[in-house]
């Protein structure tokens, strides 16, 4: 049933239930600077095909990725540096949308359970991976492209991309700014690559611009939280919460695949 069947017949309280999980994505994001996609690719597709999730996502995710590119002024030198790995990301995403179906096959809610664990792991490791300056210059292209191949697979665009960014040695404002160049680009590329499948019809575009209200109401508590409480401890919540929601899809994607 597609969302815009979901939403006639169960009608506004299946609307405030995606609201809502926009608000929570975007108080995730207001508070430790990404998790907006990923937490309302996860949520939404615990009922949903992950195609229509991801749908869903396309304009809340760019328009607080686009946000989070300021300030601008850096903005000229951060996209020269980063320039091969977002050319990566769209090759990526486009070429693995070819190949697997953007966020469409048969396993993509297992696979993004897979994406998820492997994500929340890395995320409560802590410390992040260093790479020696500048280093190859092939690194980012290669993580764009893989990054664009798990976009194209699981709807969620963080792996390896900010494992990467983090490794770079980026003051903290270069790293918010570097993820959401990132983010940006890899929203378009699955914008695209799903508008390419038809997946992308115009009942669940209107949903998904009237998702933008929730998702940067959210992002406000989010910054507004973000002053009064310890960030590494929600930071530590947000990380085990999608660690579990990753492994029950998981398990449940490989139960459905046995049957």
């Amino acid at each position: 049933m597609s969302p815009s069947e979901l939403f006639s017949s169960h009608g506004a309280l299946l609307g405030l239930l995606v609201a809502a999980v926009f608000v929570l994505a975007g108080l995730v994001k207001g508070v430790i600077g990404l998790g907006l996609p990923t937490l309302s690719m996860a949520l939404l597709a615990l009922w949903m095909p992950p195609v229509e999730a991801a749908a869903l996502l396309i304009v809340p995710s760019l328009v607080t990725n686009l946000w989070q590119l300021q300030p601008l002024a850096g903005l000229g030198a951060m996209t020269r540096r980063l320039g091969g790995m977002q050319l990566g990301i769209v090759a990526g995403t486009l070429l693995g949308a070819w190949c697997f179906g953007a966020a469409t096959s048969e396993g993509a809610a297992t696979w993004l359970g897979v994406a998820l664990v492997l994500y929340a792991g890395w995320g409560l490791r802590g410390r992040p991976l260093q790479l020696p300056q500048p280093g190859p210059r092939w690194a980012g292209p290669l993580v764009g492209v893989a990054t664009g191949g798990v976009t194209a697979l699981t709807g969620v665009f963080v792996l390896p991309a900010v494992v990467y960014l983090q490794a770079l040695g980026l003051s903290r404002d270069g790293l918010i700014q570097a993820m959401g160049l990132s983010f940006t680009t890899s929203t378009i590329a699955l914008g695209i690559a799903l508008a390419g499948q038809q997946g992308l019809s115009t009942p669940l575009l209107g949903t998904s611009v009237a998702m933008l209200l929730p998702a940067l109401a959210g992002m406000a508590l989010g910054q507004w939280l973000r002053q009064r409480m310890s960030v590494r401890v929600f930071r530590r919540c947000f990380f085990v919460g999608l660690g579990l929601l990753g492994a029950y899809m998981a398990w449940r994607g490989i139960g459905h695949m046995h049957h």
